[in-house]
């Protein structure tokens, strides 16, 4: 199972403001959100929050607009649009499970709820940190 760094992602009530800092400020590079296919979101599930990215090449930004009850919405207990978090991509989401599991780590298992391309996954370290863990499905 291999594990790599994804992106950051970071929560506003203004979005594009964020997205002018992280591009205008640090010159970081906007990336199209068309790069990121979202799963429809319908009253009872997913997330329609406005988001923007940006890179530098490597690393991603994720800048989404705060939303306080996503997780009750979806019926989950971790919410990852509250205060944002980090994100790993793995190419084996299994195996990883099956670690959180072994060590009793809780999780939320999000599925493609809020991408269509990433099965996700969020838990919390041990500070309490908002962590995700996805796999590309598509």
């Amino acid at each position: 199972m291999k594990l790599e760094f994804h992106h950051i992602n970071f929560v506003s009530e203004d979005v594009d403001r964020m997205h002018d800092f992280y591009t205008n400020v640090l010159g970081l590079d906007d990336m199209p959100v068309e790069q990121f296919p979202r799963t429809e979101a319908t009253g009872d599930q997913g997330y329609a929050g406005k988001i923007r990215f940006a890179t530098e090449g490597n690393m991603q930004m994720h800048l989404a607009e705060r939303e306080l009850d996503v997780a009750f919405r979806n019926a989950q207990v971790i919410n990852p649009v509250h205060h944002g978090h980090i994100a790993f991509r793995t190419d084996d989401l299994a195996a990883f499970l099956a670690i959180l599991d072994a060590r009793g780590i809780p999780y939320s298992d999000y599925g493609t709820t809020f991408s269509k391309e990433w099965h996700q996954v969020f838990f919390h370290d041990p500070e309490g940190n908002v962590i995700e863990v996805h796999q590309q499905v598509a």
